[in-house]
């Protein structure tokens, strides 16, 4: 049984569903969707790929791989995706891109995770016949995970959208976080569609769904991504009862999202307060506070200690960072808490 904390930041993933969000479960109309013949699967893939804009869509058990099947997709063996340093398909995915599909990547330094367009553009390399890798892909997330919740701008994917395009290399939007961008920016969802070729979503994350992601794109894309969706053992039977989860999510917790964003700044100037150096609330814009401990002379992972002993619980994304993530099952009371957990720890 997980530990019990008074407020558990580790991550946006370890939402429970709710009791409304249990009774769609149960009540969800299923069918075999291998043979494309649950009705549930089938209305959460439409309605998602709507939103972004997009032809069809395809319900994955997971963000990394809605991730992978977009790159594959996209990149050839022995071809190159492009991405930040930072990226979760290049930090969390296991190496998956070179395991199973031969990819080669290349990375752009990018404080906080924010998009330069310059950046990227430098490192595209087309028309150099068998003499260099080739670039097909460049991959942006949005909200950016270990940037610390960073919102893209709009306009700044939208210029690297139409360079790549003149050059005949692709866009993959990564967009787990996406719903926290929408909220957070008010920037329309289609918008944000138009700027790839594929994009994927999560509803496992900030939207509380028990499991899944959608993958959009064209209607021939899709195809073929759920023919190695199956090939990659990610076939699945009445599923109906998860995609009715995020249908249900899509319905009821995307505007609340605002209340993550609120406590999560709400926490960072407390922490402000009490240690300036260890984190600026202007740069926190969504659920996601990174904690610089370093300046403050302490190891991520004794703050992290520190912090669970008091009922906290963070997670350590490198020696002198800890990561703290709002949640639906975080309330004010959790964050009041932390903020109390996080005063002691930071000033001890």
């Amino acid at each position: 049984m997980a530990p019990s904390f008074v407020a558990d930041l580790l991550s946006d993933t370890l939402t429970r569903p709710t009791e409304s969000m249990r009774r769609a479960m149960a009540a969800a109309e299923v069918g075999d969707d291998v043979f494309g013949e649950d009705p549930t699967v089938r209305a959460l893939e439409e309605r998602v790929a709507g939103m972004l804009g997009h032809e069809a869509g395809l319900f994955t058990p997971t963000g990394s791989m809605a991730n992978q099947l977009g790159v594959r997709m996209h990149v050839p063996p022995g071809k190159e995706l492009l991405a930040d340093e930072l990226a979760h398909v290049v930090r969390a995915e296991m190496g998956a891109a070179a395991a199973f599909s031969g990819i080669t990547t290349r990375t752009w330094r990018a404080e906080r995770g924010l998009l330069d367009p310059a950046e990227a553009l430098r490192m595209v390399t087309t028309g150099v016949g068998p003499y260099q890798v080739e670039t097909a892909l460049v991959v942006v997330e949005n909200t950016h995970n270990f940037g610390g919740g960073t919102v893209q701008p709009l306009p700044a994917v939208e210029e690297l959208r139409r360079s790549t395009s003149a050059v005949g290399v692709r866009m993959h939007l990564d967009g787990a976080r996406l719903w926290n961008a929408h909220v957070a920016t008010g920037e329309a969802l289609d918008a944000w569609g138009a700027t790839a070729d594929t994009v994927s979503v999560c509803l496992s994350k900030g939207l509380g769904a028990p499991v899944g992601s959608v993958l959009v794109g064209s209607t021939a894309l899709v195809a073929e991504a759920r023919v190695w969706r199956k090939r990659y053992g990610g076939g699945m039977r009445q599923i109906g009862l998860l995609a009715a989860a995020g249908l249900y999510a899509l319905d009821h917790h995307v505007e609340r999202l605002a209340d993550d964003h609120a406590r999560a700044r709400r926490f960072a100037q407390a922490c402000a307060e009490a240690a300036p150096e260890v984190v600026d609330p202007a740069t926190v814009q969504t659920n996601i506070v990174l904690l610089d401990t370093g300046a403050v002379g302490l190891a991520a992972a004794d703050v992290v200690a520190a912090l669970a002993e008091r009922g906290v619980r963070t997670y350590a994304v490198g020696p002198t960072r800890v990561r703290a993530t709002w949640h639906l099952d975080v309330d004010d009371a959790g964050t009041d808490a932390a903020i109390d957990a996080a005063r002691a720890v930071l000033t001890r």
